[in-house]
């Protein structure tokens, strides 16, 4: 699994290189980051995920999927037991944000790409779980950090956001064996295959758009980067090794949980109030990293899953 992890990171970050080169000479910018993002999660993910639960009802993959649920909220149960009490709250104005990037990883951008490279159609079919239970803590939990209130205004929000209402529609077709049409589910397949090259291109970008030199000398970002792509993952690493689940599902998980910080961090802290630089400059930092770090992880994983 190191191989084909490490493999594919490399030809995602050709990707990346490729984008941030198309920013600094100009030839895209800002509004295009917004437009590709836009597109990535309004249309490309949504039709990948619809594409992944057009199968055959097999028993195993519902076993499979009700694990990936239950290994999905102990693994971000497990990370918010880790920043809070390794994130200090004492002379940190920024405490949430840390606390925040340290629980939530970028699971879509990063995560559905490089698990369907590696384990295929299937392997997205679990990580759907873990964009769920991301989803719905993120407007919870992690709304609670930035904002300090929860709001059930906010949780519907976060509930109807494309990915997971594609997410209820695809499981819905999936029990049903409902099948699409083959132009349409052809066509969809076209869209998905989208997604590795675009999402790459918004990672690119974004780290483009960022102050590498201030960003490498912010001490603080390498001890978050450290909890959030070496010491969480390794956490969850440890746990799943106690449960008798599918290696598929392991490993899904495993790679979820070691994706660098949500690009969730930066929108919501624009849109509280809270330190967006520094949370965009968080997301920079662990996005360049994880390049090393998921397949180190991997590599551990391999040795015990």
């Amino acid at each position: 699994m190191f191989i084909l992890i490490f493999n594919q990171l490399v030809k995602m970050l050709i990707i990346m290189i490729l984008a941030f080169i198309c920013y600094r000479l100009k030839i895209l910018n800002q509004e295009g980051n917004r437009n590709f993002s836009s597109l990535l999660i309004t249309i490309v993910n949504p039709c990948l995920i619809i594409t992944v639960f057009q199968r055959d009802y097999d028993p195993l993959l519902v076993q499979g999927l009700l694990a990936a649920f239950v290994t999905a909220t102990a693994a971000h149960i497990i990370a918010i037991v880790i920043a809070h009490f390794l994130v200090r709250e004492k002379n940190n104005p920024d405490f949430a944000i840390d606390r925040f990037a340290v629980v939530y990883s970028n699971c879509g951008f990063i995560g559905i790409p490089l698990v369907n490279s590696i384990l295929g159609a299937e392997g997205v079919f679990f990580l759907t779980a873990y964009m769920t239970v991301f989803n719905v803590l993120s407007w919870t939990h992690g709304l609670a950090l930035l904002e300090g209130k929860l709001s059930l205004k906010k949780l519907k929000e976060g509930l109807l956001t494309p990915i997971v209402v594609c997410t209820f529609v695809g499981v819905l077709l999936f029990f049903l064996q409902f099948r699409l049409p083959a132009p349409v589910l052809d066509s969809m397949q076209y869209i998905a295959d989208m997604n590795t090259p675009l999402a790459m291109f918004i990672a690119g970008l974004s780290v483009a758009q960022a102050d590498l030199k201030k960003i490498f000398s912010h001490i603080r970002i390498y001890w978050i980067s450290f909890l959030k792509l070496f010491l969480v993952p390794l956490a969850v690493l440890a746990f799943l090794i106690l449960l008798p689940i599918d290696q598929k599902v392991a490993y899904t998980m495993l790679v979820a949980s070691a994706c660098p910080t949500a690009t969730t961090l930066t929108i919501m802290s624009i849109r509280f109030g809270r330190n967006y630089t520094y949370a965009s400059e968080i997301f920079s930092f662990t996005t360049v990293l994880s390049v090393i770090t998921i397949p180190a992880v991997t590599f551990l994983a391999d040795f015990f899953l």
